[in-house]
């Protein structure tokens, strides 16, 4: 047994934590070695001792926190013991007095490694996004050890798992954080059930209405959903078992409370028209050998039975995606007309795709030719590349970079000899060349796609075949960075500009150091920096390197005079337009900076404090409505900007610019009018539409700002902008013009 000292406390404590370390000690798979034993209590009696005195917001005492963390590593990562060491171990560096020269004293390199890996970046108040830098140093440790990042999705799972105690503001935080970070983190390692748990959550912060109205509607149809799961099992189950000669397990499952959603959104349909609202999955168990022949023998005989949708066949066991998933997919149309989406995979694929990665490790070296060899090892290699091209920039350009592949679908492409190369969904001919090396990619020419010359910005397609055609005289420029979409050609395509410029400089350090020897026998060093900046230019790079370009008149140098080594400003001077023909930029709004009075706008509370106290202004992006739930942002140049916490933009600002945001809250009373756009979809009944939806919106006393429609083939789409008071009122307009019955859906635009 791995019994355990708990330091002494409350009874009921100690019980709860008892009780939370022995439910981790079930969850572990088979017989422990003597040392794992030893180091799994260690662990726990140095966590449980250095958490004595902490508790979680909710009330509960903190250990429980990494024991859970610890049990999420095993059931449902598919993690080992070490894992759970470190999972027990994961804060105590970052909240406790125990350091990691103890850790490692202890428990050894490995154990001090991953730790170190998951303890947050110290004194980061300065920087421009600390949860960047964090994330990218647990990326980079990762590359040592995957079970780094492994575990901060269990530690990220658990924290949302007990979000509610958490305070409003803080929630939409770490939601944010999750939507745009963790959740395509998790897509990209293949741990889709993770992955959907945390948008399910992230959608219940952001949207709570939206969510329980999902909810409330798939409980709802729940008894309809299973009656027909089981009408349309019973003649295929037979069927296969018979035919391959296997017992073959099948199971229904709704979808995500995200994925309806998002459907419902991108689809703009109502949750009664989504037609597959649940996947049924077919798992054979058989040998290796066997697993793609069967997968397609059980295709076969589903569609014996149930006519297919050919354009919706997905093959992922000859091409398996890049986070090593393997199925067969596709669509028929099952009994009552209804469309069902089929899943085939072999049990061991099934493994895989519900513990991503993880699972890889039990299967080590089972596959050591085909598509899917060292799937991992690859992955790897490519977050290795992007980490590498990235040292040079910022931790947000860099994380910027990586969230734009993470999420992203994939498209495979051949090269002229056959071999195929994986790329993001997206992704251009000039992306291609940069995957296959570096230099290939910086002196690209010109490409042939299937054996006809295209543009280097030509969006590649699954199939396609690329030749790249290179001149060793070719550079990159600015604009390719607008042709690419992956951080690996983003990153090479930057350091190169960025080396052109800092070559354009030194000669552009030249000539001003001839204009100053010569006019004031004036060293370059001590006045560069103060002549960027009145000269319009950001900083000495862009100033020197726009002089190469004969960008900028230096003879306004004829405004200075010399005071020993250093120039000085003659009073009256005015400062020239810099090379882009901008006027020299002012000082920008910090947006803190108090009014005398109020400027007759809403009533607005920004960090608790009246809005009349801050320059603020309502983010165009989203135009708020009173009664929408908003935060505040303080932008660089434009002062305050009031969104919506639905934002498209708040993942954005809230995950990665932190210290920027202020809660912000409506008023009591609130006297102004806002503009807020919905579209309306529908069946086109005639010139009549346009009358009844604007006299619908009339009779309620609500102004129309402005009306746009379009109609084609008996469909038409509107936008309208109205003038309302509140969120209220915004939702009756969208209630009331539901009653139409030619109205297919109405939504209010983001």
């Amino acid at each position: 047994m791995l019994q355990a000292n708990i330091p002494e406390g409350n009874d009921d404590d100690t019980a709860i934590i008892q009780r939370a370390y022995r439910n981790l000690l079930k969850s572990l798979p088979g017989p422990l070695n003597a040392e794992d034993k030893h180091n799994i209590r260690a662990a726990f009696e140095l966590a449980a001792k250095a958490h004595q005195q902490q508790r979680r917001k909710s009330g509960e005492p903190y250990i429980l926190h990494p024991i859970e963390v610890a049990r999420i590593c095993v059931e449902e990562i598919g993690l080992g013991p070490t894992a759970v060491v470190c999972a027990l171990l994961h804060d105590v560096v970052e909240d406790t007095d125990v350091t990691l020269r103890e850790i490692h004293g202890q428990f050894g390199d490995r154990v001090a490694l991953i730790v170190d890996g998951l303890t947050k970046l110290d004194s980061l108040h300065d920087s421009e996004s600390p949860q960047a830098e964090n994330l990218t140093k647990v990326l980079r440790t990762m590359l040592t050890d995957v079970r780094v990042v492994l575990i901060k999705m269990a530690d990220r799972l658990h924290n949302l798992r007990t979000i509610k105690s958490m305070a409003q503001h803080k929630q939409l935080k770490i939601a944010a954080e999750t939507s745009t970070i963790y959740a395509p983190l998790a897509h990209r390692l293949g741990l889709y059930k993770i992955k959907s748990e945390f948008q399910d959550i992230c959608l219940k912060i952001t949207h709570p209405e939206e969510y329980h109205d999902i909810a409330e509607q798939l409980a709802q149809t729940r008894r309809a959903r299973e009656l027909y799961i089981e009408e349309f099992k019973r003649p295929i189950q037979k069927a296969l078992e018979e035919q391959l000669g296997i017992e073959v397990k099948i199971i229904g499952r709704p979808k995500s409370i995200y994925s309806i959603w998002s459907k419902i959104r991108t689809k703009l349909v109502a949750f009664e028209d989504i037609y597959d609202l649940f996947a049924i999955r077919i798992i054979v168990d058989v040998p290796l050998e066997r697993e793609k022949v069967t997968c397609w023998q059980a295709y076969a005989i589903v569609t014996d039975f149930y006519k297919p949708i050919p354009e919706r066949l997905k093959d992922w066991i000859t091409n398996p995606k890049a986070n090593g998933y393997e199925s067969l997919h596709t669509s028929v149309i099952g009994p009552k007309g209804l469309y069902v989406e089929v899943q085939i995979r072999s049990a061991r694929m099934d493994d895989i795709a519900e513990h991503g990665f993880a699972a890889h490790w039990k299967y080590k070296g089972v596959r050591g030719v085909g598509n899917n060899a060292n799937v991992f090892e690859n992955w790897l290699n490519q977050v290795r590349e992007t980490l590498e091209n990235a040292l040079s920039g910022s931790a947000v350009e860099f994380l910027a970079d990586f969230q734009s592949n993470l999420f992203s679908e994939e498209v495979h492409v051949f090269t002229p000899k056959g071999e195929m190369k994986i790329l993001p969904e997206g992704a251009t001919a000039l992306d291609f060349a940069f995957s296959i090396h570096s230099d290939v990619g910086c002196t690209c020419r010109a490409v042939k796609i299937n054996h006809r010359v295209e543009r280097i910005n030509y969006k590649l397609k699954n199939g396609d075949q690329i030749q790249v055609i290179t001149d060793r005289n070719q550079r990159p420029s600015e604009d390719w960075m607008h042709h690419v979409i992956t951080a690996k050609a983003k990153n090479r395509i930057r350091a190169a500009l960025k080396e052109e410029k800092r070559q354009l400089a030194a000669l552009g350090r030249e000539t001003l150091e001839r204009k100053l020897q010569n006019q004031f026998k004036a060293p370059v060093e001590e006045n560069a920096d103060m002549l960027a900046k009145w000269f319009g230019f950001p900083n000495r790079l862009e100033f020197l390197s726009a002089i190469a370009l004969e960008q900028v008149d230096l003879s306004g140098l004829k405004s200075f005079r010399a005071d020993g080594s250093r120039l000085v400003e003659i009073e009256g001077e005015k400062a020239p337009q810099s090379g882009d023909g901008e006027p020299k930029p002012a000082e920008p709004l910090t947006g803190a900076k108090p009014l005398k009075q109020a400027i007759n706008k809403a009533d607005v509370f920004i960090n608790g404090e009246p809005g009349n106290y801050y320059v603020f202004s309502f983010a165009t992006c989203c135009n708020p409505v009173q009664g929408d739930p908003i935060f505040a942002y303080v932008g660089a140049k434009e002062g305050v900007k009031i969104h919506r916490t639905t934002c498209p933009n708040a993942p954005i600002l809230l995950a990665n610019y932190e210290y920027r945001v202020l809660k912000a809250e409506w008023g009591a009373t609130v006297k102004a009018d806002f503009v807020a756009t919905i579209l309306v979809t529908g069946i086109d009944a005639g010139p009549g539409v346009i009358q009844q939806l604007t006299d619908r919106i009339s009779n309620l006393g609500i102004n129309i700002r402005s009306f746009s429609i379009t109609g084609e083939g008996g469909y038409f789409e509107g936008r309208i902008s109205l003038v309302v008071s509140n969120t209220d009122q915004l939702n009756q307009a969208i209630l009331a013009l539901k009653q139409f019955k030619f109205v297919a859906n109405v939504s209010r635009m983001e």
